[in-house]
């Protein structure tokens, strides 16, 4: 625990929202400090100016807002889908590849303001604090963190709403009553939880989703479109090259319209407890199956099995908030390498929630029609060669035979 006395001045992870609103008051009153606030526009969909005639109402003179969309796709979003990252076999971790990027911008910030600490509004039960507050450390071991969640006795939304009113803190008349849950968004995806969410047993009401209409409503023809690659990152769609950020945004509309990438999903928070969410990931969920696609002609066995091997590990440090960890940064060099060859296209059907790869080509294709063909005529391939190949690979599998054989 840090002594209050010694911060003279803090970066807040600001969102403008009541949360952050209130968290800026409490710091200035328990800790009679400096505040600079920060708010990073990665896409959530959100005006971001109010944040700053907020932040301003509220007498702060450091306002930091800055868009940084086509960083967070490249260097963080891209990296990650050339590991085909899923968490727990079906998570696109949205929220957590986002955390990384935020932490390092607050640090930089308070490195050039002359900060002694850095804030953030996760709560004390959730994953969000360990990403931020790992990310912290690992970029900045000696910065103070502050976590009001886990300090203050706020601990309701009745007593927030009467903190707000206390210190004239505009409240949005909508957050009056319990919120019917709690909202994350960024150009990757939304990711709802909480209240009519809590019960597993129960589906999730349709206006919970905001990225997608519902596959039932979506267009009866389906829509082709060809992605284009090079060394493993999406650099184009239709034939026309777009920035990271333009791509994702471009695919986020077609699976907008097509209702791809709904997630209905239980998983394993790293805090220990289990916790319902319902994640939209349209444009993610298609550049994941077009990655796949392209890497199923450009990657050998060998790499691509490695690949599906490790990418659990690799996930779940994403997920855990170990972007900045050696072990992380060891397994991107091996998995970047591994992109070498994957460039060239692949062709998406998108129907109703469906985002299917029905084509694929690449001038370093690994795959020899010729190989394969049932025709006659095929090259560099004797079958007889296969009954040797068999035999030797059936050899312990038969002397294991034999031994059941004899302790029956």
């Amino acid at each position: 625990m840090h002594d209050k006395k010694s911060i003279n001045k803090v970066v807040l992870a600001y969102s403008g929202g009541l949360d952050t609103s209130i968290i800026l008051k409490w710091l200035r009153a328990e800790y009679d400090c400096e505040v600079v606030t920060f708010t990073a526009d990665l896409g959530q969909g959100e005006e971001l100016e109010p944040a700053r005639a907020k932040a301003e109402l509220l007498g702060i003179k450091e306002i930091y807002i800055e868009d940084l969309r086509e960083e967070f796709v490249r260097d963080y979003v891209f990296p990650m889908f050339r590991a085909n990252a899923l968490y727990e076999g079906i998570y696109l971790l949205g929220t957590s590849i986002a955390r990384p990027l935020i932490s390092k911008r607050q640090i930089e910030i308070a490195k050039e303001t002359g900060a002694d600490a850095v804030c953030h509004g996760a709560t004390g039960k959730g994953n969000d604090q360990i990403r931020f507050e790992l990310s912290y450390y690992a970029l900045n071991p000696d910065i103070h963190v502050i976590a009001p969640w886990r300090e203050w006795d706020l601990t309701s939304r009745t007593k927030l709403i009467d903190f707000a009113e206390k210190h004239q803190i505009p409240i949005p008349t909508d957050k009056r009553g319990e919120a019917p849950y709690s909202v994350d968004a960024n150009l990757l995806h939304t990711s709802s939880e909480g209240k009519v969410l809590e019960d597993p047993a129960v589906e999730a009401p349709e206006y919970v989703y905001q990225r997608t209409q519902s596959p039932e409503d979506a267009p009866d023809q389906p829509e082709t479109i060809e992605i284009g690659f090079e060394k493993g990152d999406a650099v184009s769609i239709n034939g026309e090259a777009l920035s990271p950020a333009e791509l994702l945004t471009s695919l986020n509309e077609y699976g907008r319209v097509h209702g791809i990438g709904r997630l209905d999903l239980v998983e394993n928070r790293y805090v220990g407890m289990k916790s319902r969410g319902i994640y939209e990931t349209p444009g993610g969920t298609i550049l994941l199956a077009a990655h796949r696609g392209i890497e199923s002609i450009t990657l050998d066995r060998g790499a691509a099995h490695l690949k599906d091997e490790i990418m659990p590990r690799y996930a779940e440090l994403i997920y855990n908030g170990f972007w900045f960890s050696p072990e992380r940064e060891m397994l991107q060099a091996l998995i970047d390498k591994s992109q070498d060859c994957v460039s060239g296209s692949v062709t998406i059907k998108l129907y109703k929630g469906r985002a299917d790869v029905i084509g694929r080509s690449s001038p370093l294709s690994l795959y020899n029609e010729d190989l394969v063909t049932f025709e006659d005529g095929a090259v560099a391939y004797d079958h007889t060669d296969a009954e040797g190949f068999i035999q030797l690979n059936a050899l312990r599998l038969k002397t294991l035979g034999r031994r059941k054989a004899l302790m029956k």
